[in-house]
């Protein structure tokens, strides 16, 4: 990600203001994509790289703010700076709410927008960069076998290798090596990297699932302890 150029996607309606707004962009060393229409946009191919946009509140197809709701729906996490000449408190409130970076009313102040463009970028890299580390560890726990994802939660709870031996019914020595594998697969370099990939995952400790797998359903205790009558 750090590679990629960032892009400033700007959506508005008025030629004269992507005009303007691109020049600025472009001044200070970034680049700049124009769309006139939400459907432009949506209908174009990007480039997954750190960014932001600049997005009209008033549209001539769908407003905004809609395009806001269909980006979120689409799992686009895409920082918005909200720009118009028309807004109200309900409208910004709606769009801050919906996760907006920023709410900027006509005439822009550049620099306020520029400092925004900068927030939105950075925090999209952050988010970039988390996504592909997520991608890569759920990879390296597909390369697992069963055993090995058996094993997984028990070294991060801590067990020795005779207890998790013990816990599946099998010898240490089996364990052990099982155990290496899930240390290579996974590229942990101590067991505390595996509890952080463990946490990254979201998977369950060892532990909840025991107790899971034992637990009475609430229901049924509840008419056990129920008299009769």
């Amino acid at each position: 990600m750090e590679q990629l150029q960032p892009v400033v996607y700007i959506v508005d309606d008025d030629l004269a203001v992507c005009s303007a707004l691109q020049r600025l962009i472009r001044s200070v060393g970034l680049e700049a994509e124009t769309f006139t229409s939400a459907r432009d946009f949506l209908e174009a191919k990007h480039i997954d790289r750190p960014g932001c946009m600049v997005l009209d509140v008033r549209l001539p197809d769908l407003s905004g703010l809609n395009l806001q709701e269909k980006l979120a729906d689409a799992n686009i996490d895409l920082p918005i700076i909200f720009i118009t000449g028309f807004g109200d408190i309900p409208m910004t409130v709606r769009a801050m709410k919906a996760g907006a970076l920023e709410f900027l009313t006509k005439p822009i102040n550049e620099q306020q927008l520029l400092d925004a463009m900068q927030q939105g970028i950075e925090k999209h890299r952050r988010q970039l960069t988390r996504r592909g580390q997520m991608t890569d560890l759920q990879a390296r726990y597909r390369s697992l076998t069963n055993r090995e994802r058996q094993i997984l939660p028990l070294v991060a709870d801590g067990y020795l290798n005779k207890q998790i031996a013990a816990e599946l019914g099998t010898s240490e020595k089996t364990i052990k090596i099982h155990r290496g594998q899930v240390m290579v697969k996974m590229k942990a370099g101590s067991v505390a990297d595996l509890v952080r990939m463990a946490t990254m995952l979201g998977l369950p400790s060892s532990r909840t699932q025991r107790l899971s797998a034992y637990s009475p359903d609430p229901a049924s205790k509840r008419a056990e302890q129920s008299p009769d009558f």
